[in-house]
């Protein structure tokens, strides 16, 4: 990878509503050299999409996320990516990593509600053939996620004084 692309991406990871001009500026590099580098790290695939973070709980809307320790079977001359692939095809799942250690996949879920979550679960993942046990964790707060805190930065922390 180049300088430019390596500064592109950690540009880009901390705030990609950045506009081509102020990359520019940022990098050093001319309007049309970013804008060039950005359509081919996007065709590379590099570049997969551009999102907000979104803090969920200031929101009104419904919602369950958990986190699922899958431990499953193998597939032979296919390994994991086979059955991470069926997984990953499921609405509900939003991300899923190879892991080592005591189980095989994390799978990230979500759904409008615990009932439904739970009919995932029941249903849909632990159903699969290759699957050999499930954990499933709740999330009940989020503090700090892709290096964003989600605590007010604003917040007063001096001690409260009472009379």
């Amino acid at each position: 990878m180049t300088r430019l692309e390596t500064d592109l991406l950690d540009l880009l990871k901390e705030d990609c509503r950045i506009s081509l001009e102020k990359l520019s500026v940022m990098t050093g590099a001319s309007l049309e050299e970013v804008a060039a580098t950005i359509q081919d790290l996007e065709k590379r695939r590099i570049i997969l999409r551009y999102a907000p973070m979104i803090n969920w709980d200031l929101t009104d809307r419904e919602r369950v996320e958990a986190m699922i320790e899958v431990r499953v079977t193998p597939q032979r001359d296919m390994g994991f990516d086979a059955i991470a692939r069926r997984i990953y095809c499921f609405d509900e799942v939003k991300t899923v990593f190879l892991m080592s250690g005591s189980y095989d996949l994390l799978v990230l879920v979500e759904a409008r509600t615990l009932k439904e979550l739970a009919a995932f679960v029941s249903a849909k993942l632990s159903t699969l053939e290759t699957v050999t046990g499930t954990a499933t964790s709740f999330v009940l707060k989020r503090y700090k996620e892709e290096g964003v805190i989600f605590d007010s930065e604003d917040a007063d922390h001096r001690l409260v004084i009472s009379p």
